[in-house]
């Protein structure tokens, strides 16, 4: 257990020491602060993914930018949200191009967690957000902490796919590469633009045909590793 919420314990060693370090304890009290203030901060559990996906079964990483900060939207996974939920226009774009890469049917919710619990994980850079405050706890330190976790899956967790979309999840991919390199892990980085509506379809690499889902399918495949993207469809 930490003091925003149990992790799966081989994450504990990165998470325990970034909430002891200054930028950690600054970042606490930020939230207390903010919290005492009146401010509604999203999600109710910002660690949900550690607790959800331990490093020793992480397959894939889909990284996002910050939590939806809509009433009900963030549930501590990076684009999802949980059931009943109406999907924003991201995560309806990832939908779409499930359905075109893999043939899908249209989920019945826009909640990841079935991805979560197969070895996806969805974390975002930032883990929280103020209620229609988008990026408010951008650059308050959740980004050393989401690093170093990144840089720890890219050290440990062999094979592994990473999927960088938009510019802010791409700048991810020097971190990967070399430490994956350094440590001799065996890692695919695919990269396109943000699903969201204002990228999905522009160049360089439009979302939407992208193909990253079966891309990434396949060459887990061939490195002897399952990975399922099948959502509950809708009735």
């Amino acid at each position: 257990m930490t003091a925003l919420g149990p992790v799966a314990d081989d994450w504990k060693p990165v998470v325990d020491g970034f909430l002891a370090g200054a930028v950690g304890q600054k970042l606490q009290a930020l939230l207390v602060a903010r919290h005492a203030a009146g401010a509604t901060i999203y999600p109710p559990e910002p660690l949900r993914a550690l607790r959800l996906t331990p490093l020793h079964a992480v397959r894939a990483v889909i990284l996002g930018q910050d939590p939806y900060h809509g009433t009900g939207q963030a549930e501590g996974l990076a684009f999802s949200v949980a059931p009943g939920v109406r999907p924003p226009p991201s995560l309806r774009n990832i939908f779409k191009e499930l359905q075109r890469d893999l043939g899908q049917p249209l989920p019945a919710s826009g909640s990841l967690l079935p991805w979560a619990e197969r070895g996806v994980l969805l974390l975002n850079t930032s883990l929280t957000v103020e209620e229609g405050r988008p990026a408010s706890h951008a650059k308050q330190g959740w980004e050393s902490l989401t690093d170093a976790l990144i840089a720890h899956v890219a050290a440990h967790a062999s094979p592994c796919a990473y999927l960088l979309w938009g510019a802010h999840a791409q700048a991810k991919a020097p971190l990967i590469a070399r430490t994956a390199q350094d440590q001799g892990r065996q890692a695919l980085v695919l990269q396109a633009n943000h699903p969201s509506p204002l990228a999905a379809l522009r160049p360089p690499v439009p979302f939407i045909g992208c193909g990253h889902f079966g891309q990434a399918q396949r060459w887990l495949a061939g490195q002897g590793q399952d990975l399922d993207w099948r959502l509950p469809a809708a009735i």
